[in-house]
């Protein structure tokens, strides 16, 4: 109708100026100087819209995190006539004519503002001169972590707003909508981080040169995911130690098998806690990790020492027994075990041995042997006992040292318990 375009000549929003200057009068006004310079100070609200969490990083304690930070004040020297009481929407091109909030995030590494396609700066200004200032902006801060109760921990982090040049006197910082000003997006999600809480908060900073400041705080907290670490360090740490265990049912004389499994699961301990400690930061103090890595390690390295506590005895006892049943001519008679022990040969019946100085191979010494039998009428006849099979098990029967037996039921037992205490403790 006619009257509605009558109202909208009137309205100058309406109407294409050939100057953004001549509709806002920017050349009028100094604005270098904040709104209401030498009164009271200006007040400017914020909002914060996260976007997302790009990365937690534990050797650096840094986050990085992409976010819209917006500003709400009001100055008077941008206000305009408008009837339908309609804002103006400006680029990043107006920000260096006017005066804007010199917001910083405090302890920031790195920060830039997105500039795909264009700078992502956003102006809004209402005829009453309030204006809303929006940036999209990725910023990496330094988080203070707390690795003692790694990788069982939950981490608070938070990002520090601040204005760098004006004081409490000249520019007041407050969340603009209270706890409401903080939103995040509901697809934020970390691989390693459960995210707990966000929540927002506001306090004072003192500076000993300038004075105090407001500081508005974005509080978060991460909690790690555990199943990660279950894989790849807990769980090959209790295979590693429940397989240093298998050495407590092998024969005792077989000193090759028992010391090779010893050394093999010491080495793999030894890696796992190599791997886990090259993506840490180097802190001095015990994390909770290292308590279970190394208290395994622990119980790998007495299944090592057990087995050289059991083979010492072993052969102090059979030099005792020998030296009882010595003979005359300097033989001895030894059933199959100990002659296995000593020329690394099996015998499945009892057999007499020279114990010279230089001990010949096995075959010589059981071609010896024989002859000696057939020429020595005194000594009798060798005599098969058992087959194979049954000397094998009656081997190990017969064999197991009693700091094995015990073994076998104290090392689970302690390592069971540890682990209870353990996981109760820290979780």
């Amino acid at each position: 109708s006619k009257r509605e375009i009558k109202m909208r000549k009137l309205d100058s929003t309406k109407v294409r100026p050939l100057k953004t200057e001549q509709l806002l009068h920017i050349e009028e006004h100094d604005f270098a100087l904040r709104p209401g310079f030498g009164g009271s100070p200006i007040p400017v609200g914020i909002d914060v819209q996260v976007e997302s969490i790009d990365s937690i990083s534990e050797v650096d304690m840094d986050f990085t995190m992409t976010l819209y930070l917006r500003h709400y004040w009001k100055d008077e020297r941008l206000s305009f006539r408008s009837n339908k009481n309609k804002s103006m929407t400006f680029d990043g091109r107006l920000i260096k004519k006017i005066w804007v909030p010199d917001v910083f995030f405090v302890h920031s590494k790195r920060s830039f503002i997105h500039d795909t396609t264009v700078e992502n700066i956003m102006l809004r200004v209402y005829p009453d001169g309030n204006v809303l200032f929006s940036l999209r902006i990725t910023v990496s801060a330094m988080c203070f972590m707390d690795f003692s109760r790694f990788p069982l921990d939950t981490q608070n982090c938070s990002l520090e707003l601040e204005s760098y040049a004006y004081n409490e006197d000249d520019l007041m910082l407050y969340w603009k909508h209270g706890n409401k000003s903080l939103s995040t997006d509901e697809h934020i999600s970390l691989s390693q981080f459960f995210i707990e809480e966000f929540s927002a908060s506001s306090g004072l900073a003192f500076y000993s040169s300038t004075g105090w400041y407001n500081r508005l705080f974005i509080n978060f907290a991460l909690r790690r995911h555990i199943f990660f670490f279950v894989l790849q360090s807990y769980f090959p740490a209790m295979l590693m130690v429940m397989l240093s265990w298998v050495s407590f049912w092998i024969d005792r004389r077989a000193v090759p098998a028992r010391v090779s499994l010893g050394i093999t699961t010491v080495l793999t301990m030894s890696t796992i806690m190599t791997g886990v400690s090259a993506s840490m930061p180097q802190v001095s103090y015990i994390k909770a990790v290292d308590v279970y890595l190394w208290i395994s390690f622990l119980f790998v390295f007495l299944s090592v020492i057990e087995y050289a506590a059991v083979n010492y005895l072993t052969t102090a006892e059979e030099r005792k027994q020998l030296k009882k049943r010595g003979k005359a001519s300097g033989m001895y008679s030894m059933d199959a075990v100990q002659a296995m022990a000593f020329d690394g040969c099996f015998h499945d019946t009892d057999v007499d041995m020279d114990l010279s100085p230089f001990p010949e191979p096995c075959e010589e010494n059981e071609t010896r042997t024989s002859q000696t039998n057939i020429s020595n009428t005194d000594t009798p006849r060798l005599k098969r006992k058992r087959s194979l099979k049954g000397n094998v098990g009656r081997i190990i029967l017969q064999n197991n040292h009693v700091i094995d037996t015990y073994s076998r039921i104290i090392f689970p037992s302690v390592y069971i318990v540890f682990n209870f205490f353990y996981w109760g403790l820290y979780i």
